[in-house]
């Protein structure tokens, strides 16, 4: 009896190793949960800061938890480096993030979203930052369903992703 295997095609390996010896700046997309414990989201801001400081470029959404952390970090290192798009305008958005977003230069909002449930907003603005980025990030906990989802469409557009796991 023969299984059959799920293995990698040549061609995803190949662009997996290609992404990952590539020496220059990278536009990499941090996407995540909401729900963050703080000690998470200070190795998250960590981990953000490093990246830029390489002179990665960040895309990411200006939701609380994981994508707070991401600016808060990018933010440290070099504003210009930073670009977040918004599922809704910036009046749309908790006042805790409002401040943060005040300080981003490269800021996208979405107001046409703004009549849209915020899931469904998220869903869209996800798939943009999934487009603008060669590599994207993901932190999640296994039912989260929006991340987990957009990681799965990331990796259909043969994205190198990333991701993981809070639980």
């Amino acid at each position: 009896m023969s299984q059959s295997l799920d293995l990698p095609k040549v061609d995803d390996l190949v662009q997996e190793l290609a992404a990952i010896q590539q020496t220059g700046s990278k536009r990499i997309a941090i996407l995540g949960s909401r729900h963050v414990p703080i000690t998470h989201q200070k190795l998250i801001e960590l981990m953000i800061y490093a990246m830029v400081s390489e002179g990665n470029r960040i895309i990411t959404s200006g939701s609380t938890g994981t994508n707070f952390a991401a600016i808060r970090g990018a933010l440290r290192a070099d504003p210009s480096l930073l670009t977040v798009i918004l599922p809704q305008s910036l009046d749309r958005q908790p006042p805790e993030s409002r401040e943060q977003l005040d300080q981003v230069m490269h800021l996208v909002e979405h107001p046409e979203n703004d009549t849209l449930e915020l899931a469904e907003a998220s869903a869209l603005c996800n798939q943009e930052i999934i487009a603008r980025c060669q590599q994207l990030i993901g932190f999640a906990f296994h039912d989260s369903n929006t991340v987990l989802q957009t990681c799965r469409d990331a990796e259909e557009q043969r994205k190198v992703v990333t991701l993981f796991y809070f639980d």
